[in-house]
């Protein structure tokens, strides 16, 4: 028979929960078993382990830190484990091992940028790891280079002064009288009244609806019109205009173009100038004889340079005669060339009888500035059109793209479903020119202007053309569209008007600076820009100062200006 387990004797505490004192501990706790430690215990403690029956029994003994009572239960021996702290040791020896594994790295932003969490992560210490890093700082270093030399900064000009040169040479007998910077010709504003219709010469033939429906799928070539002759005759060589000064019609006379350069000076970045000559109390604003006027700048207010090289077939020179060369050619393309023209009451001024002149009418056309002072412009329109038995005039440009790494947008791709982001980077890249065109068309009172899409064949091939589409706006719409202020254009126009008015009779010239967002005006000898005039440049180191700085003649080599003909003749 097996013997019960004896429990031996529990005391009873009848004043709460576990045991009595020690002062009612009877004489039955001696049957309690012996050798039993107790562990001191607190409830912010952890509690260790009870018993370990897996413990080495042999483990200590013989060794110089051995115990000497292996003997004992050391089942229940814990004065060795740090989970029963002896009752002199303070808190600070406990430790708790944490069986868990650590946990994982989680790779992101947030990981990245977490400077707490960084010597925790593994360090990767491979070797093409490394190489890329290095690679890439290399490549980040070289676009930060391209980056600070090719664009700028808010406080520094759009491009390196030094890439632009001033249109005219200064002079050193020239003689500076003021500077105007165009932050005051922002704030200017002026009011004209209705124009008056004076004289209008020439003729125009019809414009061919169907180039309105040509897409990049359906282009057309691009042709070339050498027997059709194109006149662009300053002012003051214009026989018109001389009549109407020595009939006293007006005080101010000028050209649409000139007219449009001024009012539109504000968002010109390469230089310019215009010739004023003050006659008695009259007042001529001319061009002179193979001006940049007469070309059409590309890509003049984009941030992306282009190449330097005047012979490169991508350079601001060579650009600007091939887009004069295609707007020549596409304002005759898009016409019904069947002999069918609308005549005004005078012929064209400049061609000789026999000739084959392009289309294109001459607009008279005068508006009161104050109750002493006129001005009188010549406009120009280049067909017409009829609606419903009523005729309206046109003015046909083209713009031009040369290579589609240069705007980022191809049009052959874009014009079809993206056609407002076409025009929205055309007008980011040609601020000034369109600007222009549409001041043109305001003056000459058209009322339709037709844009075409002109794309070379090949962005290395600059003779040969396709039209990828015509678009078509009013003038007045357009001009909203692009934030071009009427009042503002005419308020320029008047002050530079008030300013010359005040000037000794002679001659003058206002030249743009080829690096600063200014105007400067200079008296010139009677005799300058002649054919018999001798020039004799300043001295570089002189032409680096103001006034007198880079400066460079810029005269185009594909232009002829044939003053006793009054012709000009663009060739590519």
């Amino acid at each position: 028979m097996v013997g019960g387990f004896e429990v031996g004797a529990v005391p009873f505490n009848p004043d709460g929960w576990g045991p009595p004192d020690a002062t009612v501990t009877t004489t039955t706790t001696s049957t309690l078993p012996v050798n039993v430690p107790f562990a001191p215990f607190s409830r912010s403690e952890k509690l260790g382990r009870i018993a370990d029956f897996t413990r080495n029994l042999n483990q200590g003994q013989g060794g110089p830190g051995g115990r000497k009572n292996a003997a004992t239960d050391s089942v229940f021996d814990f004065t060795a484990d740090d989970s029963f702290p002896s009752a002199a040791d303070n808190d600070s020896s406990f430790r708790l091992v944490d069986g868990k594994p650590p946990p994982r790295p989680k790779f992101g932003p947030k990981w990245r940028f977490n400077q707490h969490n960084r010597p925790q992560l593994p360090q990767r210490r491979d070797e093409e790891v490394e190489a890329k890093k290095r690679e890439a700082e290399k490549e980040r270093a070289r676009r930060d280079r391209h980056y600070n030399q090719n664009r700028s900064n808010q406080n520094q000009p759009r491009r390196e002064a030094a890439v632009f040169k001033s249109s005219v040479e200064i002079q050193p007998e020239w003689n500076m009288l003021d500077q105007i910077p165009f932050s005051t010709f922002t704030k200017l504003s002026f009011s004209v009244p209705e124009p008056e219709d004076l004289i209008l010469c020439g003729g125009l033939e019809f414009y061919d609806k169907s180039f309105d429906r040509i897409t990049p799928k359906a282009e057309r070539r691009l042709e070339r019109f050498k027997n059709r002759n194109f006149f662009k005759v300053t002012t003051t060589d214009d026989p018109v205009i001389r009549r109407l000064a020595n009939e006293d019609k007006a005080t101010v006379f000028a050209t649409d173009n000139i007219l449009a350069t001024l009012m539109c000076a504000t968002r010109s970045v390469y230089s310019w100038d215009i010739v004023v000559q003050r006659v008695g109390n009259k007042l001529f604003f001319d061009k002179r004889d193979g001006s940049q006027l007469d070309l059409l700048s590309v890509h003049e207010t984009s941030q992306e340079p282009l190449p330097e090289a005047k012979d490169d077939i991508n350079s601001a020179y060579s650009l600007s005669v091939e887009a004069a060369y295609i707007n020549q050619n596409f304002s005759q393309q898009v016409l019904f060339r069947d002999g069918n023209k609308v005549a005004f009451d005078e012929p064209n001024p400049f061609a000789n009888e026999g000739e084959e002149v392009a289309s294109v009418a001459y607009k008279y056309r005068r508006w009161k500035l104050d109750d002493d002072m006129h001005l009188v412009a010549r406009c120009e329109v280049q067909s017409v059109v009829e609606v419903n038995k009523q005729r309206s005039f046109l003015t046909l440009n083209a713009l031009n793209e040369f290579d589609p790494k240069y705007s980022g947008v191809d049009w052959r791709q874009k014009l079809e479903t993206q056609r407002g982001a076409v025009l929205a980077t055309e007008l980011k890249n040609n601020a000034n020119k369109l600007a222009k065109w549409t001041a043109q068309a305001l003056l000459a009172n058209a009322d339709m202007m037709k844009l075409g899409y002109v794309s070379r064949v090949h962005p290395r091939d600059h003779f040969n053309h396709v039209i990828l589409a015509v678009v078509g706006y009013k003038p007045k719409d357009f001009a909203s569209q692009i934030n071009l202020n009427t009042s503002n254009m005419w308020g320029i126009v008047k002050s530079i008007v008030d300013l010359c008015m005040k000037l000794n009779e002679g001659k003058y010239v206002l030249v743009k600076d080829p690096s600063k967002p200014q105007v400067r005006i200079y008296e010139v000898p009677a005799d300058a820009f002649e054919n018999d005039y001798v020039e004799e440049p300043l001295p570089e180191e002189e032409q680096a100062q103001p006034p007198e700085e880079n400066a460079e003649n810029t005269e185009a080599n594909g232009v002829t200006n044939d003053v006793e003909d009054k012709e000009i003749d663009i060739q590519a």
